[in-house]
């Protein structure tokens, strides 16, 4: 921004320690707010902490953009992220969350006719766009953490860019902690650039002399070391996920348990996306006196969340990366080097309220010669079925020629395409048909969505409603302490129901409802309360969107043939056949994948398979399965599915999807 730069160099020195909100003072502040009135799209680059999250919103309701009855809202790339902001901006202007502040994620609304100003998770405007394609209700959109590039984001890049064109008086904000900012400002037009001061004490990076054979174990040492040999401070792990953390929680606790009265306090919090948001609070919660704070987190802390007196890192340099192999048809959740801009946002968090040290669990060699710059972006990466169908029922059909920041590979773009095609969603010509156009009120996948619309024939809606909103948490409706490992595995098997995972999914769900939602039923089997009520809530928001799309909620428990059969209208993509040698094969590739250990069916191998998705771990896995008959697949899918092709799948190759080739699909579209 021109005029700014001597005025914001000054303003760092002088607000070292100072809070978040007064970076943002007069006439810094003010600056902001002449820059909004002046452009009609600002890129503002700001650290982590410097407060633009939570302050730039309540600015511009100052500034009178939220009169007339007119909202700021705000995007987030997570969950997490929305849900903790919007409760911080409520209470920092003394209102209930929910009034004029509240948030919207996925199958969660908290808001209310009153408010004016909205955080919401980033997929969550993209489904604003199909009921309010011009965000008419608002007057300031601002898309935060940009830098995160996630598959939404990117889209609503796109979307947001050609709003703006026909809607002068929309006010858009791109903001993002790093130095992409010179990338968005000439996506958009050359757009302004506008940067926030952060508040950067110095941070001493330590690396480690040869690699870690063990991590978790690495963290647990090193968090022990700091806490036993450094002055008090708050300590901030990076893990992958919620398992990563729970054992890294265990470990940390059984040695502090050991070294019992030798050692201060040491408060463990964990924070993860299926934590129940009264836990996740606990982040924020003062560290007592004498005592120290541990949080373990996933990457959400490296941009979204500002947790304060964080003194100490650890980052041991890994994150999990989605990530989708159009040739096999499998998505994969793998553990992957963190990029560089990541490590240094990572370590910017030390150094947040004074001087910090960051303790790297890898090799500095490891650091310049094996991380990339910057982590691909997600739409490169992923499965674009949601993001297509998403954009057909919006009226963009070239999908070949939207506007992207980087566009995704033509391969994975095609098919999505196919796929969707296949569901009946789009028809020879790539427009969507009535169906598809049922399919895109779900926000769930593409396939979820059929198999719900499929139980309208199939006469067994009411258990499907439940199946799918227990599929929506599948992985982490069972525990099992590692002290008690024999009684959970035994209270499992006893949920287990002939014909497979989702069926025993749904026994679960049946069961817990019959006892009244019960904690204590939960606790008795092992079950974790947290995800049932998830799923009961996922239940509710899928119930509603049956209804707008006028399908009467019918049960048929026993029938489970028919249940089947709407899992495989849905899901007849994700077919395995049980091969001579013992091996299964999936249909379509022929990969060789196994039914994962914790099924029902892990003991009985049924020669038909449907799964709910596919996981790398150690093996290719096929999670969620379901027994099925080959002619079932004739019956939901004749168009993709012909009967030579069911007899013997070792020998021949499954039919592309009839109509129009690759090519042609692409000169379609």
């Amino acid at each position: 921004m021109p005029g700014t730069k001597d005025k914001k160099n000054h303003k760092e020195s002088a607000c070292q320690s100072e809070n978040a909100r007064e970076v943002f003072q007069y006439p810094f502040k003010e600056d902001f707010i002449a820059a909004v009135n002046e452009y009609q799209v600002l890129i503002i680059e700001g650290e982590t902490g410097s407060g633009k999250t939570t302050q730039i919103p309540q600015y511009l309701k100052e500034a009178g953009f939220c009169d007339d009855g007119k909202k700021v809202g705000c995007t987030q790339p997570r969950r997490v992220a929305a849900m903790s902001v919007a409760a911080r901006v409520a209470e920092e202007l003394g209102v209930k969350l929910g009034n004029e502040v509240g948030y919207s994620i996925r199958f969660e609304d908290c808001t209310s006719e009153r408010t004016i100003i909205k955080y919401m998770t980033d997929g969550m405007l993209l489904r604003e766009f199909l009921g309010e394609p011009d965000l008419s209700s608002y007057s300031v959109m601002i898309i935060d953490e940009a830098h995160e590039r996630t598959l939404h984001t990117d889209v609503l890049f796109g979307l947001i860019k050609d709003i703006a064109r026909f809607r002068p008086d929309l006010k858009l904000l791109i903001s993002s902690a790093t130095l992409d900012a010179e990338k968005f400002s000439e996506f958009f037009d050359e757009a302004p650039i506008f940067r926030i001061p952060g508040r950067r004490f110095p941070v001493d990076i330590y690396y480690t002399k040869a690699p870690e054979a063990d991590y978790i174990d690495a963290c647990v040492v090193t968090i022990l070391q700091i806490h036993v040999t450094q002055p008090l401070g708050d300590v901030l792990v990076f893990l992958t996920g919620q398992e990563e953390i729970e054992a890294c929680q265990e470990l940390l606790e059984e040695r502090v348990r050991r070294l019992g009265s030798k050692i201060k306090e040491l408060n463990i919090r964990p924070i993860y996306a299926n934590l129940p948001s009264e836990m996740q609070a606990k982040i924020f919660e003062p560290t007592p006196p004498g005592a120290r704070k541990v949080v373990l987190a996933t990457n959400i802390a490296e941009t979204s969340l500002t947790i304060d007196n964080i003194i100490y890192v650890i980052d041991p340099g890994f994150c999990k990366e989605n990530s989708y192999n159009p040739r096999t048809g499998m998505e994969s959740l793998i553990v992957t080097p963190i990029s560089k801009a990541s490590a240094n946002q990572r370590a910017g968090r030390a150094g947040r309220v004074a001087a910090g040290k960051c303790f790297r669990l890898y090799t500095a060699w490891a650091y310049k010669n094996e991380l990339e710059d910057c982590q691909r972006p997600e739409i490169q990466r992923v499965n674009l079925g949601n993001v297509v169908l998403l954009l057909k029922s919006l009226g963009i059909n070239d999908l070949i020629h939207f506007d992207f920041l980087d566009p995704p590979p033509h391969e994975t773009l095609v098919l999505a395409l196919e796929q969707l095609y296949a569901l009946g969603a789009l028809n020879h010509k790539g427009e969507l048909t009535k169906l598809g156009r049922r399919m895109a009120e779900f926000p769930v996948d593409p396939m979820m969505a059929k198999m719900l619309l499929a139980s309208e024939k199939y006469q067994c809606s009411d258990e499907m409603l439940s199946i799918a909103a227990m599929l929506s948490v599948n992985n982490s409706v069972f525990y099992r302490p590692k002290d008690k490992i024999i009684h959970a595995d035994k209270a499992r098997k006893d949920f287990f129901v002939k014909g497979g995972d989702h069926l025993t999914l749904l026994n679960v769900y049946k069961n817990w409802m019959d006892t009244g939602y019960s904690d204590q039923w939960c606790f008795e089997n092992y079950i974790q309360h947290r995800s049932m009520k998830r799923a009961r809530d996922v239940r509710e928001q899928l119930e509603g969107l049956m209804q707008r799309v006028e399908i009467e909620i019918v049960s048929n428990p026993l029938e489970t043939v028919n249940i089947r059969k709407a899992v495989t209208a849905g899901y007849f993509y994700h077919t395995a056949k049980l091969g001579e040698n013992g091996q299964y094969r999936t249909v379509k590739h022929q990969q060789q994948v196994m039914i994962h250990p914790n099924s029902a069916l892990f003991e009985d191998i049924p020669r038909w398979v449907i799964y709910h998705e596919l996981v790398f771990t150690t093996k290719e896995y096929m999670r969620q399965t379901i027994e099925i008959e080959s002619s079932w697949l004739l019956e939901v899918a004749p168009h993709y599915y012909k009967s030579k092709d069911l007899e013997d799948s070792r020998t021949k190759k499954m039919p592309k999807t009839i109509g129009k080739s690759k090519d042609e699909l692409s000169r379609v579209h």
